[in-house]
């Protein structure tokens, strides 16, 4: 019997097809799916990935046996998929592992109006109805079993994005976009149609064994070759999206990398002034910058764990106009409080073509400290090794202690938070400070008790 602790994560269902989970299980999933959000309609999309369309389709078949009747987008972005969730008002999955290899995939569940399911609010649920069936046996089919149809909603989601960013005004743009052969390749060209943007399109191809390179743009590797289009071209700005497309990572017009700690308080000033007095959801490993700009611009922070169910709560709970994490994650109140980097990536053309400078110039004012990115460091003991970081800066004076999430530690000129990984035996370093000097002492001081 499939162990489904090992595929069934704190967010969704992800492992290695067909080792750890194939379409017969899918087809269990979308049954405990359906049963467990007691609807009678779905919507279902999926990546490129060489074993998604199958699963997709298994899973549709479960929720028909069910009852529900099944709306199938086809292939899609992630953000696209929460879209048709939204507009449409049904619960939805999405077929994709994001930018894991091709061996995986994986299952993104969201409840009606793109309400995020995770292990509190549902998936533990739909996990023991999965098991109980592999047990007992497959429930039987439903009196009425639903219908499965097709319907594309491409064109619409583009539009629906495009009405929430006026481009039309801003001055021609030359940008390159690295879809790194995942879903960015299906929704840009449609997404980009229209707007005055010459499109250098590089590895558009839908292909989910991923050819080119890992469709993970945070690692900086996988943006060697956009940084060297941008610089070999002049273009204006450089994209790069993730394998479902639902993150976009920035470059400048130098090919450097532009932190998403800058994007979302780029983007916070711009919601603010559609929605003065907003609150702003941002996760404790983003930059001071963004509560500082939040309130320049008569906002509110908030400072959240890391995590997109903890944002997506946090924002319904505050009616925030917009969130943003260290990991090019953006959400947005007009998109159902749901993620999305295309809407994120909008904001950022338009704000450049609204003036004339250069992208370096424009994020620079956003971009205000020294960091360390994310530092990884495999330990036997996360729990001793943190506990003894703690020790160590527990009497320090003018430094403050907090847990939200991990540990983090702040003084007037420097912060940094340690945070044991959910799924490897790792702990995860982020400093930040008013200088490098700064942080290279920090981090020289931190690893040298993380280490050992």
């Amino acid at each position: 019997m499939p162990d489904l602790s090992q595929i069934v994560k704190a967010y969704d269902v992800r492992g290695v097809v067909p080792d750890e989970w194939d379409e017969r299980l899918a087809e269990l999933f979308g049954a405990a799916f359906t049963e467990i959000t007691g609807s009678r309609a779905i919507v279902i999309g999926h990546d490129m990935r060489p074993s998604s369309p199958g699963l997709a389709h298994a899973f549709g078949r479960g929720a028909a046996r069910r009852g529900a009747d099944v709306t199938e987008i086809g292939l899609c972005s992630t953000d696209q998929l929460y879209y048709a969730s939204g507009a449409l008002d049904l619960p939805g999955a999405m077929f994709t592992a994001s930018h894991n290899p091709a061996r995986y995939n994986g299952i993104k569940m969201c409840r009606a109006g793109a309400r995020p399911v995770g292990q509190d609010s549902g998936l533990a649920d739909i996990r023991a109805l999965v098991e109980r069936w592999l047990a007992e046996g497959a429930p039987e089919p439903a009196a009425t079993r639903g219908a499965i149809h097709r319907r594309d909603v491409l064109e619409d989601y583009a539009g629906y994005l495009t009405s929430l960013v006026d481009l039309t005004s801003i001055r021609p743009l030359k940008v390159v976009v690295d879809a790194g052969n995942g879903m960015g390749g299906h929704t840009v060209p449609t997404v980009f149609a229209g707007l005055p943007i010459e499109l250098d399109a590089m590895y558009f191809e839908l292909d989910g064994t991923f050819p080119n390179h890992e469709a993970n743009p945070l690692d900086p590797a996988n943006i060697v070759d956009l940084q060297a289009r941008v610089r070999a071209t002049g273009a204006d700005a450089g994209l790069a999206f993730d394998g479902d497309a639902d993150r976009c990572f920035v470059v400048d017009e130098r090919g450097e990398p532009v932190p998403p700690s800058a994007i979302t308080a780029l983007v916070a000033a711009r919601e603010l002034a559609k929605a003065p007095g907003s609150a702003i959801i941002h996760n404790l490993i983003t930059s001071w910058t963004v509560s500082e700009v939040v309130k320049e611009h008569g906002g509110t922070p908030v400072r959240t764990r890391v995590g997109h169910s903890f944002i997506k709560a946090e924002m319904a709970e505050t009616g925030a106009i917009f969130g943003g994490e260290h990991s090019a994650h953006y959400y947005f109140r007009d998109f159902w409080n749901a993620d999305t980097g295309m809407l994120a990536a909008l904001h950022v053309l338009a704000a450049l073509g609204e003036q004339p400078g250069p992208l370096s110039e424009l994020v620079s004012a956003y971009d205000r400290y020294a960091s360390s990115g994310e530092i990884n460091s495999r330990v036997d003991d996360q729990a001793g090794r943190a506990a003894a970081v703690k020790g160590a800066f527990a009497d320090r004076p003018g430094v403050t202690l907090d847990e939200l999430d991990g540990l983090t530690v702040t003084a007037d000129d420097w912060w940094f938070n340690l945070r044991p990984s959910n799924t490897e035996p790792l702990l995860r370093l982020n400093i930040e400070a008013r200088d490098s000097a700064t942080v290279d002492r920090v981090r020289d001081e931190v690893l040298a008790i993380v280490r050992g």
